[in-house]
């Protein structure tokens, strides 16, 4: 493949995510008396009570971002998650990312922007380690290697386990999604397959990765679902999210679909049940079913995240139309399974002035969160494709994760 024609796609998967996201719409949907909810006086409508703005996490990344000193780290990356391991520090992963020299305004169009040039590195994934708050270093880059020519993973959600079930030695297990080369409308590249990394602890160093759901055969791709957007531990079981991508034009807006794993067992895809529309059930017996969505305007975009509060799941995507440039929005369900109802209320977070710049990828840090405040981030990015990486390198803070803080509250 020409170096021009990669250089494209790559700089074009950040956008094409964003896309998937805003098309990923909603409808209001009445909620349910108390006779219509699953689990009792112990689940009740969430929605967004209040929320503002994290101006400190946000500075973290701008303050590691910016460091003259880093030639080789992180500088900018979306696909924002994270995950706290044992010792307490805190790993956040990052699908495409730069890397290289940033250099302090004013830009070479006089403008006050921090700024890298043109010949910086991209990567398909990065890892960023924190610690008590302190960006400290990035892991080698990219951390998963393409599993093929023209192949890519971007890591998802993540979780601490134990290495087999009983087992008292833990590891990281990593969520990746695999993505090929394609054409447009998958100029993102298209939804390939499910894999889970393996991690040591604590050095980190990947020891394996298993595909543990391949979509090659489905003939259709916007109807292949990846998994891994977002995981919720409950009772022994991780309840692992995923959706599809919606792209064909019959189908504007992506599913939800749900799986579940025994806890120690993500690296097994023997071990994986996914909601068939009534009941468990294991790869192969049926196909999955969608828990939300319903491929017009009801559903998901291709990333969301679900946390677990006092009972209730709430699930955060963004908003339906152009909404979705800017506004988050949430559902809320009784079960991982549903029914989900919603959308309950929405937030516009705080984006970049000027230009032609979106919202996308909003993601809970339940690790972060606590004494009934909830952390939330937000990616941005460049809406034009054809000028996207110019203006990402013109200004290097517009390719970087914004957060909030907000609070959940029940509702009647």
């Amino acid at each position: 493949m020409p170096e021009d024609t990669r250089a494209r796609q790559r700089t074009a998967t950040g956008l094409g995510l964003l896309l998937a996201l805003v098309l990923g719409a909603v409808l209001l949907t009445a909620l349910p008396d108390d006779g219509e909810r699953e689990g009792g006086g112990t689940c009740a409508p969430h929605s967004v009570a209040s929320w503002k703005a994290d101006d400190g996490l946000t500075a973290e990344f701008a303050r590691y971002g910016d460091d003259p000193a880093r030639t080789d780290d992180w500088t900018g990356g979306d696909g924002t998650h994270s995950v706290r391991l044992p010792d307490g520090r805190l790993l956040w992963l990052f699908s495409d990312t730069y890397l290289g020299q940033v250099y302090a305004p004013p830009n070479p169009f006089g403008e006050s922007h921090t700024w890298r040039d043109t010949t910086a590195p991209l990567v398909r994934n990065s890892a960023v380690v924190m610690r008590d708050g302190r960006l400290e270093r990035t892991l080698a880059t990219p951390l998963f290697p393409d599993p093929a020519p023209n192949q890519w993973r971007w890591p998802v959600a993540a979780r601490v386990e134990p290495r087999s079930p009983g087992s008292s030695e833990q590891v990281l297990r990593v969520l990746l999604w695999v993505r090929t080369a394609g054409q447009a409308p998958w100029i993102y590249g298209v939804p390939t397959a499910t894999e889970v990394a393996t991690l040591s602890l604590p050095d980190l160093r990947v020891e394996s990765v298993v595909k543990v759901f391949d979509q090659q055969l489905v003939p259709d791709p916007s109807r292949r679902v990846l998994f891994g957007t977002t995981l919720v531990e409950e009772d022994g079981w991780t309840y692992v999210f995923g959706g599809d991508d919606g792209q064909a034009a019959s189908r504007p807006a992506s599913h939800a679909f749900v799986a579940r794993v025994p806890e120690g067992r993500l690296a097994e895809p023997g071990a994986w049940e996914y909601w068939n529309g009534s009941a468990w059930g294991r790869a192969g017996a049926a196909r999955p079913r969608p828990v939300l969505g319903d491929g017009e305007r009801k559903g998901v975009g291709s990333a969301f995240s679900v946390v677990r509060v006092r009972g209730t799941y709430v699930l955060f995507t963004m908003a339906a139309g152009t909404e979705g440039l800017t506004t988050v929005t949430s559902y809320w369900a009784c079960s991982p399974t549903g029914p989900w109802h919603g959308p309950t209320k929405d937030f516009s977070p705080a984006l970049p002035q000027g230009g032609q710049v979106a919202a996308y990828n909003p993601q809970t840090h339940p690790e972060l969160s606590g004494d009934g405040r909830l952390v939330v981030s937000y990616d941005v990015n460049w809406l034009e494709t054809g000028g996207a990486a110019a203006q990402l390198n013109r200004n290097v803070s517009l390719y970087r994760p914004r957060f909030v803080t907000l609070r959940l509250a029940p509702t009647r």
